[in-house]
């Protein structure tokens, strides 16, 4: 009894730690959810104020505005195209760790727009939007250049493989239609060549009667179709088919 009770103690135990472990997953993963869920709200509204302050507010503000939104905004759809597109191509790591060095100076960019779209001073904003707009453009223009030539590549990739899998489906058409090969040396002459032969044949026919009266020729044995069709009752169907029942069975 004190082994029963030991073994159903020990089963407890394991199920109450599998218990207690699926829970831990199952909140971090609702933490996760509920963060990234925070995130894309958050940059939602940042992206919505940006846009209502790049109107709303002319000169130096709106122009700050304008920038921190071209920034995000190319750094976002950059970071997308090769987050997706790195799982099926290996040759993007090397893309990737340049993004990350890249997202750092985007980082500090954002970091000094946002603090001049607080400053009050508008001689300060207006003195320092020069340099910040040449960094914007400058990494602006990195990212693009990543993520334009990392579409190119896919695209690229989805032609040959278009290529290839179209002169595939070629060859096999062709080995599928074998028979029209053999057919061709076989064909039946037509036209004047057909026409030709025809006063010979009945020549000969008439000469043949002359030597010999009473003996006919033998009849030429017709020829075979180069393919026959199928008999429904001797080869197998396939797994879709209903295999037809004969006339004669009941």
């Amino acid at each position: 009894m004190e082994a029963v009770a030991v073994i159903v103690a020990l089963m407890f135990a394991v199920f109450v730690a599998l218990g207690v472990i699926a829970v831990v997953r199952s909140v971090r993963a609702v933490k996760r959810g509920v963060d990234r869920t925070v995130t894309q709200a958050r940059r939602t509204v940042e992206d919505t104020r940006l846009k209502a302050k790049q109107y709303v507010q002319p000169g130096a503000p709106g122009e700050v505005a304008e920038l921190r939104l071209s920034l995000r905004t190319s750094m976002r759809a950059t970071q997308e195209a090769l987050r997706a597109a790195a799982p099926d191509d290996p040759s993007l790591s090397e893309a990737l760790a340049l993004f990350r060095r890249l997202s750092t100076h985007g980082q500090e960019i954002d970091a000094d727009l946002k603090r001049l779209e607080a400053e009050p001073d508008k001689a300060r904003v207006a003195g320092s939007l020069p340099e910040l707009r040449e960094r914007v453009e400058r990494v602006t223009h990195s990212a693009d250049s990543l993520r334009w030539a990392a579409q190119d590549r896919a695209r690229q990739f989805a032609d040959d493989d278009l290529a290839m899998l179209s002169e595939q489906i070629r060859m096999e058409a062709g080995a599928l239609r074998h028979w029209t090969t053999e057919e061709e040396p076989q064909a039946a002459p037509t036209g004047a060549g057909a026409g030709a032969r025809t006063p010979g044949a009945g020549a000969g026919t008439g000469s043949a009667g002359a030597g010999a009266e009473g003996v006919t020729a033998p009849e030429a044995e017709p020829e075979r179709p180069a393919i026959t069709a199928r008999d429904a009752w001797r080869q197998p169907g396939y797994s879709w088919q209903k295999t037809r029942r004969p006339e004669s069975t009941t």
